[in-house]
């Protein structure tokens, strides 16, 4: 089958597809040919193999073995072992798993479920890691209730998309923080409010906040406290990727200092991918509480172009590798 595998830490334009052998099913997994996969900060790092923290457990030089790219996908379940009862052959499903950059990938039975009708490969390929980010920043770190106001910067990528929405079916009150072009877009899933970061100062406009989900990390502590209610919670989801050492885990070990005799809350984490969340979330797609939105789509062949873009930290939404079929 085909496949994107890195061998050793490089540049996106070091990738290609090569051929692999087919993941063998075991007593516990189910095989699934992937229709669609999407590209996150996650396959960047591992390619790269930055910040230099993540080379503790990969492999200090180069990866300890070759390992094929992506996590997210959608697909057709193409067989499942003898242990698994939820799934069957030609079920439609999404999930995640390492791997999923491949016309084919083997998926514990709990980290995948059944895709909605409604949704096309491609959006369901976009829920998994943003949608999963989203939930459980939200509802988990950041304790969200209704009627609530929250404030979300970086409101027009992956996680952010996913948040304004996630937000509002959860019945808060949303401020959404992106660039002039992604204005209207946020507006259109859902925000009361959306500031223009080219124009306004989040810090400066508006009302304070009980929660402040921050998916881009570009402003300092000190700004993301003023803008919190006294007992107000930031959740820290993304940060700057520069600093080869720490990269983004510097942002998250950061608040933990900088609000550590604050009255406020800081709440660095990592999602967790998990049966019941992924439920949920299914739930809120087949309700239409939440509409994953799409950028663009790349064939397999260009994922080395999909993770530049990614890279430029501009797109809408999710980037989605949408050929892996032959």
């Amino acid at each position: 089958m085909r496949a994107i595998v890195y061998e050793n830490y490089g540049p996106p334009d070091s990738l290609t597809v090569r051929e692999i052998s087919k993941p063998v099913v075991n007593d516990d997994t189910v095989l699934v040919r992937v229709h669609a996969a999407a590209v996150n900060p996650l396959d960047w790092h591992s390619l790269t193999g930055t910040p230099y923290v993540m080379r503790l457990q990969s492999g200090l030089r180069k990866p300890k073995k070759p390992s094929v790219l992506g996590v997210d996908l959608a697909g057709v379940v193409e067989a499942v072992g003898r242990n698994v009862t939820q799934f069957r052959p030609g079920d439609e499903v999404f999930g995640g798993n390492a791997g999923s950059f491949a016309e084919y990938i083997g998926v514990p039975e709990n980290l995948i479920v059944h895709k909605p009708s409604s949704l096309t490969f491609e959006q369901a390929a976009a829920v998994p890691c943003a949608g999963l980010s989203a939930l459980q920043g939200l509802r988990d770190k950041g304790k969200l209730q209704s009627g609530q106001q929250v404030l979300i910067n970086g409101a027009a990528g992956g996680v952010g998309t996913f948040a304004v929405q996630i937000a509002k079916a959860l019945g808060a009150q949303v401020t959404g923080v992106c660039s002039t072009r992604n204005v209207d877009m946020v507006r259109s899933l859902g925000a009361d409010q959306v500031i223009d970061y080219t124009r306004d100062d989040f810090a400066e406009k508006g009302p304070h906040y009980d929660l402040l989900l921050d998916n881009v990390g570009n402003r300092s502590f000190a700004v993301c406290r003023r803008s919190l209610k006294p007992n107000g919670i930031y959740v820290v989801v993304g940060g700057p990727k520069k600093g080869p050492i720490l990269g983004p885990a510097k942002r998250l070990v950061g608040s933990l200092v900088a609000f550590l005799f604050a009255s406020q809350t800081a709440a660095p984490f990592f999602a967790q991918p998990n049966r019941d969340d992924l439920l949920f979330l299914l739930e809120l797609l087949e309700s239409g509480k939440v509409v994953p939105v799409i950028d663009r789509c790349y064939p397999l062949s260009e994922v080395g172009d999909a993770l530049k873009y990614l890279e430029q930290g501009h797109a809408q939404g999710k980037i989605i590798i949408a050929d892996t079929l032959p």
